[in-house]
């Protein structure tokens, strides 16, 4: 039997998280809440946030880690 669109994507949803719990996910939610946190402090601008989320992203395989998109779709 086959699994619908909603199984599949609450699966890789919960894959991703399992995976952040474990520190594997290089752009987790906690740290572009953090980045967010920064902006809204007016530590850094909307334009510096993407910049360092790229930064962070094209780093993640240096890293052995994924990013939440990677891991999503491999899920």
């Amino acid at each position: 039997m086959n699994r619908t669109r909603f199984e599949a994507s609450l699966e890789k949803r919960s894959f991703l998280n399992a995976l952040e719990k474990d520190g594997l996910i290089a752009d987790s939610m906690d740290v572009r809440q953090a980045l967010i946190e920064r902006m809204n402090t007016g530590e850094i601008t909307h334009a510096q946030l993407l910049e360092e989320l790229k930064k962070i992203k094209r780093l993640a395989k240096k890293n052995g880690q994924l990013t939440r998109a990677q891991a999503y779709s491999r899920g």
